[in-house]
């Protein structure tokens, strides 16, 4: 099949090679060229060059060359034919093919979203028309998204029936089931996907309708508030971007897209003056999605949840941040409230949330630094553990060093500490130096305690009295093992000041890790042993010695951290019998 060549010529000299590479490169005039950023390799000083009187582009770069066809081809990586009916169906032009008509495939793509089209505008006018759509149309008008909005975004309502589009659209069985519209139930007969829900029609970014998404009415007895289209022929999930039709023109001229998580929080946007906002279709964000916005801009802003997104995912997202050259920030908002609801009440607030975004490494360290507040030293040393796990999830140790600044400063803590957890990165155990005036080992120790009367089975195994260096808490630390985690036992028999400090330790508040508090006790009981072993003559005690220290740098690493603490267990308690 091939496209007849007057067409082609025909659409060469209709379409703009400037406008549309626009609308995915900000592009400048300088003389007689159009000059910006290469889309195809990454560069700060801009060598991409645009004519429009010869219809051609070139990068000095990297090379890259062709007409407007080439652009389409290679910016959207599709095949000759492809980019040529893209461009064809944005001018508005019929096209003629010289082997009698489109290919099969194609011609099945055309005839899926010609019926989506028709859906659309079967939900949509039975909105804006409807006697059963009134309780759809005053949900809307109380959020916001009444009158010229659903017929901007082209809002609809399925009616609670069960075939009512099945049997008005006019469209074969077959073509119903292809698109997800609609299925056969058990009865066999054609069924309505969608019923009694508000409807939102899902585009491709050139503005074709592939899908929906159905949402509930207030009091509805369904209880999934929103329904989503299932992937089909001409919808995936991972490739496709809610809003990005209408949107793309502003990422391009802003260099930035704002990623929400709903289709209201996409409309509140835009009727707030961003017009840049999309959002994901019932999925999580994906690195398509990361590669599909990098085509039109280098800044992302996420406007959601992005701490809850970061939870076992804040590797990829630095990931896509270095592998795309993209820029990941995060629009904070006023507790409580979401942007579609910020749209209503208060839009000055939105727009401030994304001129205002912050990267998303310092958002998510901000959240570990302010859920609580610093009432003891033992909360300061906690919450800089907390803190440096997010801070060492980002794979570039300047930027964790940098981090590890800050959380010294939140948490009183010298910044050489934190900045050595910094460097060794991943799980690194929070190390502080001896010096300090708080007396971090006492603090470290009196958490060790608390930890053996509230969560004994998780921490005993791990500790001996060589770990205790203060004396006070060496005492209750074997009152309490005597008595086997007993505390009215332990009590009983400990001395006064071992008493208290098992009293206070018995209510303290912690949020901490049995596991990694050990490890710091052990590292700081190692330590003391090896400066006790700088005059060894005894090749076996010199060997163990050496060994201790290979040790204490394995205790740093996930993969080797059990194996270490228990080498060097045995090591101390060895070492402190031999004193005896």
């Amino acid at each position: 099949m091939a496209i007849v060549d007057d067409d082609l010529e025909r659409l060469r000299a209709t379409v703009s090679v400037v406008d549309v590479i626009q609308q995915h490169v900000p592009l400048k005039r300088v003389g007689r060229n159009w000059v910006g950023l290469c889309p195809f390799h990454g560069e700060r000083s801009p060598s991409f060059n645009v004519r429009e009187e010869t219809g051609r582009y070139r990068c000095f770069g990297c090379g890259a060359s062709g007409d407007v066809f080439t652009f389409v081809q290679e910016f959207e990586h599709v095949d000759f034919v492809t980019a040529v009916e893209q461009l064809a169906a944005r001018a508005g032009l019929q096209l003629n093919y010289t082997t009698g008509g489109e290919s099969k495939e194609r011609a099945r793509r055309k005839r899926l979203v010609e019926a989506m089209a028709s859906a659309v505008d079967f939900y949509h006018q039975r909105l804006l028309n409807s006697p059963d759509a009134r309780a759809a149309r005053d949900y809307l008008r109380k959020r916001g998204l009444a009158g010229d909005v659903a017929r901007n975004f082209k809002l609809g309502w399925a009616p609670d029936d069960w075939d009512q589009l099945s049997t008005g659209l006019g469209a074969p069985a077959e073509v119903l089931r292809e698109t997800g519209l609609a299925f056969t139930n058990k009865s066999g007969r054609l069924q309505d996907a969608f019923r009694g829900r508000v409807m939102f029609p899902i585009y491709t970014e050139n503005g074709e309708p592939v899908a929906f998404g159905g949402r509930i009415l207030p009091g509805s007895p369904d209880p999934a508030k929103y329904k989503n289209s299932s992937e089909t022929p001409i919808y995936a999930k991972s490739k496709t971007l809610y809003g990005l039709n209408w949107a793309k023109a502003d990422i391009v001229a802003t260099d930035q897209v704002t990623v929400c998580e709903g289709y209201t929080d996409v409309i509140g946007f835009h009727r707030s003056g961003i017009r840049r906002a999309v959002a994901t279709c019932g999925t999580a964000l994906t690195e398509e999605h990361v590669r599909m916005m990098k085509r039109f801009a280098s800044r992302v802003v996420l406007a959601f949840d992005a701490d809850k997104a970061g939870q076992g995912a804040a590797e990829r997202f630095y990931e896509w941040e270095e592998k795309y050259k993209v820029q990941v920030n995060v629009a904070r908002f006023p507790a409580g409230q979401d942007p579609g609801e910020l749209a209503v009440r208060d839009p000055d607030a939105l727009r401030r949330a994304v001129d205002e975004a912050v990267p998303f490494l310092g958002f998510r360290l901000q959240r570990v630094l302010d859920s609580r507040p610093l009432r003891s030293p033992e909360d300061r040393a906690r919450m800089a553990q907390e803190a440096m796990l997010v801070v060492n999830e980002h794979p570039s140790v300047d930027v964790r060093k940098l981090y590890a600044g800050q959380v010294a400063t939140r948490v009183g803590l010298p910044v050489n500490d934190l900045v050595a957890a910094a460097v060794k990165g991943g799980r690194a155990v929070v190390r502080v130096a001896p010096t300090r005036q708080i007396g971090f080992s006492e603090n470290a120790e009196f958490v060790a305690v608390s930890l053996l009367l509230q969560r004994w089975n998780d921490v005993a195994d791990w500790l001996i009295e060589g770990l205790f260096a203060d004396d006070v808490a060496r005492r209750a630390f074997l009152a309490l093992a005597d008595a086997g985690g007993n505390l009215p036992v332990a009590l009983a028999e400990a001395d006064p000041d071992a008493r208290e400090m098992l009293e206070r330790a018995a209510v303290a508040d912690l949020d901490a890790e049995p596991f990694i508090e050990a490890c710091n006790l052990i590292a700081a009981a190692t330590r003391r042993e090896l400066g006790r072993s700088t005059n060894l003559i005894d090749p076996d005690a010199m060997r163990e010695a050496t060994d201790a220290r290979r040790q204490l740098e394995l205790l740093d690493t996930p993969t080797s951290a059990q194996d270490a603490a228990g080498v060097l267990l045995g090591w101390l308690e060895r070492r402190g019998e031999e004193r005896e």
